[in-house]
């Protein structure tokens, strides 16, 4: 049974995410304060914690610190639910290692357990990846470097481009963002990206006309597109791909460390 740590101060909050927990079948223990949920954290070693920021006694930020430094916890991944989505408090938790972040003001049960499964599931994949003879781990996307590569992002919502913003730049890639299509389009005629990434709700012309466009443009139709969703309908699965995404991503099922290793995943197989 995997082991979830929930360290929130927030009675509501905290009881909430317990139940939900409890109820998916995970073993799950609750810190309402941040130097006993730092102890849980050595004493349990969990499979994966949830964490508030402002916590009484010992808060997020230096329990990420303090967890990074002990290398017989250090790899245990963390989500973190905050009041705050302010940019500065990504930054730093994403400097941190934090996996991904949530803000309590779009607070949804279902999205943080898909989230948690999906980190679970990931964490289970590393365990079982497959190895060269030399032991070393495979992955489609392991020898690739995001280090210059250009990266658009077409997206209108603030706070997801905030974050991945961020967490593109840590790679040291050359990032692009556009809010809508006519101006995304001649972006990507200009700046010539080597992957983009496209939402499908947007003002005025949405994802699926920006994607018609791309792939009939002579110029532009080889760079490969990945498809994002808020939601997860099969039809616009079907319709993404047949109009020529390499993939397509549901928002809410993916963390920030899901959608780097897609696009890497696909750099290389366009590269080939």
């Amino acid at each position: 049974m995997k082991k979830i740590l929930i360290i929130e101060d927030d009675v509501f909050l905290g009881d909430v995410l317990v139940q939900k927990m409890v109820k998916e079948g995970f073993e799950t223990t609750l810190a309402r304060d941040g130097a006993d949920g730092f102890q849980k954290i050595r004493l349990e070693k969990p499979d994966l914690i949830l964490l508030d920021i402002i916590l009484p006694n010992m808060n997020g930020y230096e329990i990420l610190e303090a967890k990074a430094k002990d290398d017989s916890i250090a790899d245990i991944p963390v989500i973190v639910i905050s009041n705050s989505g302010q940019p500065v408090e990504i930054n730093r938790v994403l400097a941190l290692g934090v996996k991904d972040y949530l803000v309590k003001a779009q607070f949804d049960p279902e999205e943080v357990m898909v989230k948690v499964r999906s980190q679970l599931r990931k964490g289970d994949m590393a365990n079982d990846i497959q190895t060269d003879a030399d032991g070393n781990a495979l992955s489609k996307g392991q020898d690739v470097s995001l280090e210059g590569k250009k990266i658009m992002w077409v997206e209108d919502d603030k706070f997801l481009n905030d974050i991945i913003s961020r967490k593109l730049t840590s790679t040291k890639c050359v990032f692009f963002h556009s809010t809508n299509g006519e101006e995304s389009l001649q972006m990507i005629s200009e700046k010539m990206p080597d992957i983009i990434l496209l939402d499908i709700i947007l003002p005025g012309m949405d994802g699926f006309e920006i994607l018609k466009k791309i792939k009939s443009d002579k110029k532009i139709k080889r760079i490969p597109v990945i498809m994002l969703s808020n939601l997860g309908q099969q039809s616009n699965n079907k319709k993404a791909k047949s109009l020529g995404a390499a993939r397509f991503l549901v928002k809410a099922t993916v963390t920030l460390d899901d959608i780097l290793e897609e696009i890497k995943e696909v750099i290389s197989e366009n590269r080939k």
